[in-house]
């Protein structure tokens, strides 16, 4: 025989929604308004000016929404790692059946314990001399090899890879896989960073090949975003000290735009994000080659120019000199008539010589009469010297003066040409002539 079951042993069936609300109805009674204190981790705000985020401590964690009208009454800007106190109602959020906590006042409470570490390393490096603006060094403009420190399996991977390619592809990047995120991950950034940077040294020191053993100029260590928690390995003073023992620039790109860890600090360079670090070390190629064709430009109008001036140069020295058989031609002309004053004027002194020796004749010293006619004499020899400067004494002999048509003189058969029609001057005038073949005998 069947038993039926009592109510006392039968659970009652619910409805998830009608559960959920008398879940909610209870807590309110039970617990509503209420004040918690916490650490908040996670926080974000969203495009609608409502903020979600979660407070914890060692022992438990909580979900948190904070809409807009309570939000707009903040005096700060939450950050994870801040300790707040919190004041609103706890209930369920129907829709996905979890725990929530409405807030509708938030006030600090002091810093929370992982902020309060962050504050402490970051005070002990500084004093120390680690985030020293001296000791950081510029970026390369044009690495030869970029390493990457990072998770293979992070979307920080896939946003700096994509970007490398894009702007470098020539620039081969050394990837070496390490843990970013637990308790493991120090350990595990350290031991990467020591290998590239072993691999840095010996590019240095003996040079490298780039198909197998690319040089490594500089290094980026990136992480996607996260919570405090997340990034808490980039915190770790072991860390911080490897990183600034890196012989080349070392670039760090870890979170968002507002995370900041000890690796920032320590590095030569912080970027805001992954894709932003990558960036940082790698100019598009496109401004390489824009400024290549710059600076070709620019020698090409600088040698034009040179090559301006000097053709222009020559233009003015050729105008100047003119054409070689007119100079001669002038020039044997100005000696003709230079040759010509200097008889005309050795004659007509020495008809003066004559005739002031026959007037004094007789009256002068015989001592007076012996250098006059030392004078008359050396008169005499210096005109038989210019008289034979005369180039038309040359023509006298038989000899004649050949030029082509536009006055160039000829002084070579090879200008000569068969029927070519050349001009011959002679002592008493000028002949036209034409060359004839040479006849064989």
């Amino acid at each position: 025989m069947l038993e039926h079951p009592t109510p006392a042993t039968t659970p009652r069936v619910w409805e998830v929604g009608a559960l959920c609300r008398a879940i909610a109805d209870a807590l309110e009674a039970r617990f509503n308004p209420v004040a918690v204190r916490g650490e908040i981790t996670g926080f974000s705000r969203a495009s609608s000016g409502h903020c979600y985020f979660s407070v914890k401590d060692a022992n438990g964690q909580l979900r948190c929404a904070m809409f807009r009208r309570a939000a707009s009454l903040l005096d700060f800007s939450p950050r994870d790692g801040e300790l707040v106190e919190l004041r609103g109602r706890i209930g369920v959020y129907e829709a996905r059946g979890d725990l929530q906590f409405i807030v509708e006042s938030m006030q600090r409470a002091g810093q929370g314990a992982l902020f309060e570490q962050f504050l402490r390393l970051k005070a002990q490096l500084e004093a120390e001399g680690l985030f020293d603006a001296a000791r950081k060094r510029p970026l390369p403009l044009q690495p030869r090899g970029i390493g990457l420190v990072t998770s293979p399996g992070a979307a920080a991977l896939h946003d700096v890879v994509t970007a490398l390619r894009r702007r470098v592809p020539h620039i081969p990047v050394v990837l070496v896989p390490a843990l970013v995120q637990g308790a493991a991950a120090p350990q595990s950034i350290v031991a990467a960073l020591s290998k590239l940077y072993q691999m840095a040294q010996a590019g240095l020191a003996h040079g490298a090949d780039l198909a197998s053993n690319p040089a490594i100029d500089v290094i980026l260590l990136v992480r996607g975003g996260g919570a405090m928690e997340d990034l808490w390995a980039f915190n770790d003073e072991q860390v911080a000290r490897t990183v600034v023992q890196s012989p080349v620039p070392l670039v760090c790109g870890v979170g968002h735009e507002t995370d900041f860890t000890i690796a920032d600090f320590c590095a030569d360079l912080r970027a805001p994000t992954p894709t932003a670090a990558a960036e940082l070390v790698a100019q598009p190629r496109e401004v390489w080659l824009g400024a290549l064709g710059l600076l070709a430009g620019r020698l090409a109008d600088g040698l034009q120019r040179q090559i301006d001036a000097r053709c222009q140069r020559l233009d003015q020295a050729a105008a100047r000199l003119g054409r070689p058989s007119g100079i001669v031609a002038r020039q044997q002309m100005q000696l003709a008539r230079l040759a010509q004053r200097m008889r005309h004027g050795v004659l007509l002194k020495m008809q003066q010589l004559a005739h002031t020796q026959q007037a004094l004749e007789g009256d002068l010293p015989a001592k007076v009469q012996r250098r006059l006619a030392l004078h008359a004499e050396r008169l005499e020899r210096a005109a038989l010297r210019l008289e034979l400067l005369d180039p038309r004494l040359v023509l006298q002999r038989g000899y004649a003066l050949l030029a082509d048509t536009d006055g160039q003189v000829v002084t070579s058969v090879r200008q000569a040409r068969p029927g070519a029609a050349l001009r011959a001057t002679l002592a008493d005038g000028v002949v036209d002539v034409t060359v004839v073949p040479p006849r064989l005998l």
